[in-house]
């Protein structure tokens, strides 16, 4: 196999050697949090990294969180509907598009959400949050809200899965509980679930592969991976990139 381009750093999991079927080369991405900036360097990255060694079956795996926080979650959303339509992409839910979908249903989650970075999701839909009783507010936000999202876009948000499994791995947006199987998992829990899964030594089965909890570095444990290198505010959009028995990592910085 050609060697990686430069920069791409080349990773191991301690005490095995987790692997993927003979075929795809898995491209994982962590939590991109509305910044468009970064998901167009790091897939003009990739793009280049399948050039240098290309293969036949390139599959790309998102692991949630496209909303929020950064200032262009409609465009990002825009970008991997496009994206979708031309390579065989995985598109998994986070707990930003949970609760945003919520909250056209149920306006007592909007100041929840307003406070995870809802904010910042409204202007790039052109909604801007005026001053006025709050559930008065709250109405007229969700109605806007609702009229300004595209059904592409719905369409979207509908279609994505809580987790894919794939040889040795299982992708996630936020983890899994510990002693229950990876088949048998809670949506909250895959979306939600940090202390728990983080502090666990347990054996999952699977190596898990996920984002969720921000870190500097790329995590590397023995049963999981943690590739959310907080992007919104660090610049650094991490994506773990998997062939048969090759880890290696291509990001923004």
């Amino acid at each position: 196999m050609p060697s990686s381009l430069p920069g791409i750093k080349v990773l191991k999991v301690q005490g095995r050697r987790p692997s993927l079927p003979a075929g795809p080369r898995i491209y994982a991405v962590g939590d991109i949090h509305g910044r468009l900036d970064l998901l167009d360097e790091l897939l003009s990255r990739v793009n280049a990294d399948i050039a240098h060694r290309p293969t036949a079956r390139p599959v790309f795996v998102f692991l949630g969180d496209y909303i929020d926080r950064g200032p262009y979650s409609r465009e990002t959303i825009d970008r991997l509907i496009e994206l979708g339509a031309t390579k065989e992409c995985v598109f998994l839910k986070g707990n930003h598009e949970q609760i945003a979908i919520k909250c056209l249903s149920d306006p007592s989650l909007f100041d929840r959400w307003m406070r995870l970075g809802g904010v910042e999701t409204l202007v790039s839909y052109g909604v801007a949050p005026r001053n006025m009783a709050r559930g008065q507010q709250i109405v007229e936000l969700q109605s806007a809200f609702h009229g300004a999202v595209p059904q592409a876009h719905f369409r979207f948000f509908r279609d994505q899965q809580t987790s894919f499994a794939c040889g040795d791995f299982f992708f996630v947006h936020a983890g899994v509980k510990p002693r229950i199987e990876l088949s048998r998992q809670a949506e909250n829990d895959l979306l939600w679930i940090r202390d728990e899964f983080l502090s666990s030594n347990e054996d999952f089965g699977k190596i898990v592969v996920h984002g969720h909890t921000p870190t500097r570095e790329i995590e590397v444990r023995p049963n999981r991976i943690n590739i959310d290198t907080g992007a919104f505010a660090t610049g650094k959009l991490t994506c773990l990139v998997i062939e048969e028995e090759s880890l290696s990592v291509i990001d923004t910085l």
